[in-house]
């Protein structure tokens, strides 16, 4: 049997072309305005290229200029809390748009997704080319469809973060791949205050690309915020740590029932109670070693010799259960076992959204 539906559709990309926006609103804005030397930002975010959009707080504090060349940048201190790691650095900061483009080598992953995400918007929106509020539009992202970012409405009565109360928020936004994604902006402040974007994709659920809100917020701060804190790896060289980048060690096995299959790879080969120790955990088809699992809701657990459990990787990040929309996950964690044999167990709570 066969059927045939007919009918007009109009495509994405044509649709794009007719989208408008535009808030009654006066003046403009970009990425970057009214940042000034003191001002300390306290951000927690994530970005879908790291960890799978797995949350960590990234602290910043502008310290003053530095000139690299001949162009004066932004020197930003910055300190981020990855679980139960602390990485301290420093990143350089644009004038014209605020994107890091250098610093700390160990910030390189942070430096990526907070680019990718807080200071996004600055390819549309910067020193050189501010957006008003009322355009009909911002500019089309480049994906397929080429999806208008549009003001799409002054938010009523303010918005609460955790950094505190705002008013007139500007929401910015666009739908791509059946998802709508937003940001949230305030006029003659630096950063946006929140976001939540999806990813593009043709057909399935897409995956969160990145998340963050405002936690905390302060001017005029003209004493290093961050002088009383230790890095995590200064910390494991002062312990004599392994190194624990590369995984050379692996094991691969079915679960309990048969359901799925587990996949790890770990590092050092010889974990030390004390130091830190790596996970890539692949979760696979029973029925085909090259199909990843999507969307699995899972913990790592450490049980004792009578099955008990003693630990959760995910309530010692304060969640009910680590996630991955790709079904392959990197871990990071301290060894708190004391020496001897521990036993630590992968639990797969199911497949579903995050949400549920």
């Amino acid at each position: 049997m066969g059927i045939l539906v007919t009918g007009l559709m109009p495509l994405q990309s044509a649709y794009a072309q007719f989208q408008q926006g535009g808030v009654d609103h006066p003046g403009s804005w970009y990425v970057g305005e009214g940042l000034k030397h003191g001002d300390f930002f306290s951000y927690k975010l994530c970005f879908v290229d790291y960890k799978e959009c797995a949350d960590f707080r990234m602290d910043l504090w502008i310290q003053g200029d530095i000139t690299v060349g001949t162009e004066t940048k932004w020197l930003a201190q910055v300190v981020v809390y990855d679980g139960n790691k602390i990485t301290k650095g420093n990143i350089e900061l644009g004038k014209i748009a605020p994107e890091p483009t250098g610093g700390s080598s160990e910030l390189g992953v942070y430096r990526s997704a907070f680019k990718s995400s807080v200071v996004w918007l600055s390819a549309f929106a910067n020193a050189d080319g501010p957006k008003k509020f009322s355009a009909p539009s911002w500019g089309k992202i480049g994906n397929i469809g080429g999806e208008q970012i549009l003001p799409k409405q002054i938010v009523p009565n303010g918005l609460n973060v955790p950094g505190g109360y705002f008013d007139e928020v500007i929401q910015v936004g666009w739908r791509t791949g059946g998802a709508n994604s937003e940001i949230y902006i305030v006029d003659n402040f630096p950063f946006p205050i929140k976001a939540s974007t999806w990813t593009h994709v043709s057909e399935g659920i897409p995956p969160q690309e990145y998340r963050f809100e405002l936690l905390n917020y302060q001017e005029n701060v003209t004493t290093d915020p961050f002088a009383g804190i230790v890095d995590s790896k200064k910390q494991n060289e002062a312990l004599g740590c392994p190194a624990y980048e590369s995984l050379k060690k692996s094991f691969k096995k079915p679960t309990a029932n048969f359901n799925y299959q587990v996949h790890v790879l770990y590092g050092p080969e010889f974990p030390v109670d004390g130091c830190p120790m790596k996970w890539q955990i692949k979760f696979i088809s029973k029925f085909d070693d090259t199909e990843f699992l999507n969307q699995v809701q899972y913990d790592v657990r450490v049980i004792d010799a009578n099955g008990s459990w003693q630990r959760s990787l995910a309530e010692d990040e304060g969640r009910l259960f680590l996630f991955s929309p790709s079904g392959q996950a990197l871990v990071e964690f301290p060894v708190e076992e004391g020496p001897g044999t521990a036993k630590y167990v992968i639990w797969i709570h199911g497949l579903a959204p995050s949400h549920i």
